[in-house]
């Protein structure tokens, strides 16, 4: 893998993110993107950031950018300019996390033994992906209101413009319940497709079902003919050491920075 590489999972993340969005607007290094349908969500409510910017102006920008919102999300997607703006936002009160990218540089795993499927999250409240994402939000946050899960889990209504292809994949236990699942967004014209949020229920874990979720997505990716295949993991959190057991490299860095 090259820097090119790397380049190019930045400009799909930057492009992803202005396509999802309901509003963009531009500001000094970066944009900023709006979603008022969303207003709970942090990923659809932040500034994207590429530079080149002064860190030291990064408070005040977001400040002014999202005045009405009672939280603040800046992304720096270059790895020397987030550490660069760390001590700047560390002072301004925002927690800062370090997501690594990671590329498949594995084999095309062989067809998995549960069956992976695409699925609709659907209107219906009761549908199989919409009632599993509700059910594990809910216990991730158990003291959220809401509205608060509502916009974390239709927020996936609007990822559908994100990318040329979003495929949302499930995997279900043996009474049709979904037990695994992952979001896959391809631009086959680009070669290029991303993995993201694989999850087991809780009630699930451990029996193969992430590692059957993450095969289906790879071998979906490989057969639309995205020779490059990534995902985000947290620096600081041990599913990176699960991806790179399945054939996934770290090749660079991007940046969070939040303040509640």
């Amino acid at each position: 893998m090259s820097h090119s590489d790397l380049q190019r999972v930045q400009d799909f993340l930057l492009s992803f993110a202005r396509r999802q969005a309901g509003e963009v607007r531009e500001v000094p290094g970066g944009f900023l993107v709006r979603h008022e349908g969303y207003a709970r969500s942090h990923e659809h409510n932040q500034l994207h950031i590429a530079g080149p910017v002064g860190p030291e102006t990064l408070p005040a920008v977001a400040d002014a950018a999202m005045s009405d919102l009672p939280y603040r999300r800046i992304t720096v997607h270059d790895d020397d300019l987030g550490l660069a703006c760390a001590p700047v936002l560390g002072r301004a009160g925002y927690r800062h996390a370090t997501e690594v990218v990671m590329v498949h540089t594995g084999p095309v795993p062989p067809e998995p033994g549960a069956e992976v499927v695409e699925r609709d999250l659907g209107p219906d409240p009761y549908g199989p992906l919409r009632r599993a994402l509700t059910a594990q939000q809910r216990r991730w946050m158990p003291d959220a209101d809401e509205e608060t899960v509502h916009d974390l889990v239709d927020r996936r209504t609007a990822r559908r413009e994100g990318a040329d292809e979003v495929l949302f994949l499930a995997v279900h236990d043996d009474i049709g319940e979904v037990a695994s699942w992952a979001d896959l967004y391809m631009a086959p014209a680009d070669a290029i497709a991303q993995i993201d949020e694989v999850v087991t229920a809780d009630p699930y874990v451990r029996r193969g079902y992430a590692d059957a979720i993450l095969a289906g997505a790879v071998r979906r990716a490989a057969a639309a003919g995205c020779g490059l295949r990534f995902l985000m993991a947290d620096q600081d959190d041990w599913p990176r050491h699960w991806y790179a057991r399945r054939g996934f490299t770290p090749i660079g860095r991007s940046h969070v920075f939040t303040r509640p």
